[in-house]
C-alpha cells in the first residue's frame, strides 16, 4: 500500500504550468469539435494514399506503448518476483491508464464513421479476418483493466477499505490478464505493418515485426518508469528513487541489447540495408533510430552511468526517443503508397489536437498524483511498521 508523501498534502491544483496544459486541452477541444462535426477532411491532411497520420501513429501506436509501464512492472514484479520494486507500481499504472484512454481516444478521433465506434462490441459485426480486430478488442479489454488495476488508490483515498479488500482478494487474476493482453496487441501492432507489404520499406518489413514490437515496448514501459520517477521526485523534492532505477536499468539495457541484435542480425539476413545507404530523410531517421538505441543500451549497461541519476536518466530519454522515432519510422516514414503522387504532413490543426491530448493526459497524471496514494511514502509506511 503506498501512502501519500506529505509534501503533497494541500499542494495546489492551480499552478502556471497546470494553466497551460489547460489552455492546450481547450484549443485542442475546439478543433476536436470541428473534426466531429464536418469531418476529418476539415481539419486533417488525411487522404486515400495516407489513410492514417499523426492521430494513429502518435496518439494509438506510441500513446499505447509509453502507457506499457504497467505491463512491464507487473511482468518484474510479480511474474520474476521483484517485489523490491513495488514502490514504482502505482505511478506506471496511473500512467499506463491515461495512456491507453488516450489511445483510445484517438481510435475513435480518427475514424471516419465515429458514431459507429460501438460495433467494435458486438459479434454479428467482426471481421475475423482483420489484425485490427484482436487489437482493438485487447486494446479496450485491457483500458478497461487498468480502471480496475487503478481502483484501490481510489478505494483508499476515501476509506472504503472494505472493498479495496475485496479488489485485492481478486487482483492476481487482474494482474494475469493485465499482463496477458499487452503481449497480444502491441504485438499485432507489428502485425498489422505485415498487411502493408511492398509499400513498407525492407528496413521495417520483416517476419519478426512482432516480436520486435512487443520486445521494444517492454523496454519503453520500463524507460519510462525512470523517466517519470526521475521527473516527479526532483519537482516535488520528494526522496529519490535512483536505488531502485539503477537496479531497473540493468534489465532496461540487456533487454535493448537484445533488440538491436535480433534488428540488426535480421537486416543483415535480409540484405535489407540498401534504403538506409543513400541519402534519404528515412535514411537518416533510421540511422539517428539506432544511435539513440545505442546509446541507452550503453549507458543503461554501464554500472559507471547507472550510478549517476542524470546520466540514467539522459538514458531514458534517448530509448523512449528512439522508440517514438522508430515506430513513426515504421508506420510513416518508411510507407510509400500504392499510387504515386499523394504526399502527407499533418496539418497545424493535427498538431494542436495532438498536443491537446498530450496535455491533457500530463494534467490528469499531474491532477491524480497531488489528490491520490499513488508516491511511495517510506515516512508514512515506517509510522505503521
Amino acid at each position: 500500500m503506498s501512502g501519500h508523501p506529505e509534501r503533497l498534502r494541500g499542494v495546489s491544483l492551480f499552478t502556471p504550468f497546470s494553466m497551460v496544459l489547460g489552455l492546450l486541452v481547450l484549443i485542442a477541444g475546439v478543433f476536436l469539435l470541428k473534426r466531429f462535426v464536418y469531418g476529418l477532411g476539415d481539419v486533417s491532411n488525411l487522404s486515400p494514399g495516407y489513410p492514417w497520420g499523426l492521430w494513429v501513429t502518435w496518439d494509438l501506436i506510441i500513446g499505447s506503448s509509453l502507457g506499457c509501464g504497467g505491463f512491464a512492472m507487473a511482468m518484474l514484479i510479480y511474474v520474476f518476483n521483484k517485489g523490491h520494486y513495488h514502490p514504482l507500481m502505482r505511478p506506471a499504472l496511473v500512467s499506463s491508464l491515461f495512456g491507453y484512454v488516450l489511445a483510445g481516444s484517438a481510435a475513435v478521433i480518427d475514424m471516419g464513421r465515429w458514431w459507429q465506434f460501438y460495433n467494435l462490441l458486438l459479434p454479428w459485426h467482426w471481421n475475423f479476418s482483420s489484425v485490427m480486430l484482436e487489437t482493438g478488442l485487447c486494446v479496450s479489454a485491457y483500458t478497461m483493466l487498468l480502471f480496475v488495476e487503478n481502483s484501490p488508490m481510489v478505494l483508499e483515498r476515501f476509506g472504503l477499505e472494505k472493498w479495496r479488500q475485496r479488489i485485492a482478494s481478486v487482483m492476481w487474476l487482474i494482474i494475469s490478464i493485465g499482463i496477458l493482453l499487452p503481449f497480444m496487441h502491441q504485438s499485432s501492432l507489428g502485425s498489422i505493418l505485415l498487411v502493408v507489404g511492398h509499400k513498407l520499406s525492407p528496413l521495417y518489413l520483416t517476419p519478426w515485426l512482432p516480436l520486435l514490437f512487443v520486445s521494444s515496448v517492454l523496454a519503453m514501459g520500463y524507460a519510462l518508469v525512470v523517466f517519470e520517477a526521475t521527473v516527479v521526485t526532483r519537482s516535488f523534492r520528494l526522496a529519490s528513487e535512483h536505488h531502485m532505477l539503477s537496479r531497473l536499468s540493468t534489465v532496461i539495457g540487456w533487454i535493448l541489447a537484445a533488440w538491436l541484435l535480433l534488428r540488426w542480425a535480421d537486416l543483415l539476413w535480409r540484405d535489407a540495408l540498401g534504403d538506409a545507404l543513400v541519402m534519404t530523410p528515412l535514411a537518416a531517421s533510421f540511422w539517428f533510430e539506432n544511435a539513440l538505441a545505442l546509446f541507452a543500451a550503453i549507458a543503461f549497461l554501464s554500472p559507471a552511468a547507472r550510478r549517476d541519476e542524470v546520466w540514467t536518466f539522459l538514458a531514458a530519454v534517448a530509448l523512449l526517443l528512439f522508440a517514438i522515432v522508430y515506430r513513426f519510422n515504421a508506420y510513416l516514414v518508411a510507407y510509400t503508397p500504392a499510387v504515386d503522387g499523394y504526399q502527407y504532413f499533418p496539418s497545424v490543426q493535427e498538431i494542436l489536437v495532438t498536443l491537446g491530448m498530450i496535455a491533457f493526459e500530463i494534467l490528469a497524471y499531474v491532477v491524480v498524483i497531488k489528490l491520490f496514494p499513488v508516491l511511495h511514502s517510506p515516512v508514512r509506511q515506517a509510522a505503521h511498521a
